[in-house]
């Protein structure tokens, strides 16, 4: 199937399909004529991409994981890679950093607003 295709089929646009494949983390089969032909397979690496992004992933720990995810139809499942239960630690600890950063500027704000609506 070409880049319009796999578009459609995810719900992904082509040029976030383009950036994944930018990102090494589609690898299409290249046509004579330059053509990406893309495969069910695929569909499924888009799926997957997907969810991680939606997990909080950045692309370059997507990269080293994908692999070691499959998809069963309603979520993804993980397989025994090396390093991949630290890597997820480590970005569940950045997220809940992140979390807290953003919680602390909150009530920052939120202090600003009560001092502002009180004048």
């Amino acid at each position: 199937m070409r880049i319009g295709d796999l578009a459609r089929e995810t719900g992904v646009s082509r040029r976030l399909l383009r950036y994944y494949e930018e990102q090494g983390l589609l690898r299409p089969l290249r046509l004579a004529n330059g053509y990406r032909e893309y495969g069910e397979a695929d569909v499924a690496a888009v799926r997957r991409i997907r969810a991680m992004l939606a997990a909080g992933l950045p692309t370059a720990v997507i990269a080293r994981l994908l692999d070691c995810v499959h998809d069963d139809g309603d979520r993804l499942v993980p397989e025994a890679c090396p390093g991949m239960i630290a890597g997820l630690r480590r970005e569940r600890r950045r997220i809940a950093a992140t979390i807290e950063r953003l919680q602390a500027s909150q009530r920052a704000l939120d202090g600003m607003l009560a001092a502002a609506e009180h004048r």
